[in-house]
C-alpha cells in the first residue's frame, strides 16, 4: 500500500514537472521547440514517462492548456454568478469571455503552439466543444433569433495566439479582452434581421 501511494506521488510529481518543462520551452523558445525528447530532458524524466502520460506532443500541449483553463471551466459549471449559474445570460457571457480572454492574454505563446498542433481537430476537441456549447447556449437565451452556433464559432475564432499578441501591449494589457467583450455586446444588441421575403 505504501508503495502504491509512493507511485501515485511520483506520477503526480512527474506530471507537474513535465507540464512546467513544456511551459518553459513554449514561453522561451516557441511551440516549434516542444518535442517529447526536449520536454523529457528539461523535466529530468524519461521520454517513455512523457509518452505514457500524454501520448504525443499534441496531447501534452492540450493538457497544458486545459490546466490553464480548469478553474474557469469549474467556475462555469459550479461557481457563483456571474460565471456560474444564476445570472442573466448577457452577464454570464461577458464574465466568461473576460475570463477566457485573460487566459489567452497570459498564454499567447501556448495558444499558438496548441493551435498549430491541433489544427486538424480543432472543432472536435473536448475543450472547444465545451466552450462552444456554453457560448451558444447563452446567446440562444439572450437572442433566440440569432444563429447561436455560428456566433459561438465566430467568437472563438478570435482566440488566435498571434492576434492576442498583436493586440496586447504594456500600455494596453487588456485591449484584447475589451475588444472581444465589446464585439459580443454589439452582436447581442444588433437589430433583428428583416424577415426573408417569400419566394415569388
Amino acid at each position: 500500500m505504501a508503495e502504491q501511494r509512493q507511485e501515485r506521488a511520483d506520477a503526480v510529481r512527474n506530471r507537474r514537472a513535465v507540464l512546467r518543462a513544456a511551459e518553459r520551452l513554449v514561453t522561451e523558445h516557441g511551440g516549434d521547440h516542444v518535442s517529447l525528447d526536449r520536454v523529457a530532458a528539461e523535466a529530468g524524466v524519461g521520454k517513455g514517462t512523457v509518452f505514457r502520460r500524454f501520448g504525443s506532443r499534441t496531447g501534452l500541449l492540450r493538457a497544458l492548456l486545459e490546466e490553464r483553463s480548469l478553474a474557469l471551466r469549474e467556475a462555469i459549471t459550479d461557481g457563483p454568478a456571474p460565471l456560474g449559474p444564476g445570472a442573466p445570460a448577457r452577464e454570464r457571457l461577458t464574465a466568461f469571455l473576460d475570463g477566457l480572454c485573460g487566459i489567452a492574454e497570459d498564454n499567447a505563446a501556448l495558444l499558438t503552439a496548441h493551435e498549430q498542433a491541433c489544427a486538424d481537430a480543432k472543432y472536435t476537441e473536448p475543450s472547444y466543444l465545451f466552450w462552444h456549447e456554453h457560448i451558444a447556449s447563452l446567446v440562444t437565451e439572450e437572442r433566440p433569433d440569432l444563429d447561436a452556433g455560428f456566433l459561438a464559432h465566430a467568437l472563438l475564432a478570435l482566440f488566435d495566439g498571434e492576434l492576442v499578441r498583436r493586440t496586447t501591449s504594456p500600455e494596453e494589457p487588456r485591449r484584447f479582452t475589451r475588444s472581444v467583450t465589446e464585439l459580443a455586446a454589439a452582436l447581442l444588441d444588433a437589430p433583428p434581421a428583416p424577415p426573408t421575403p417569400p419566394a415569388p
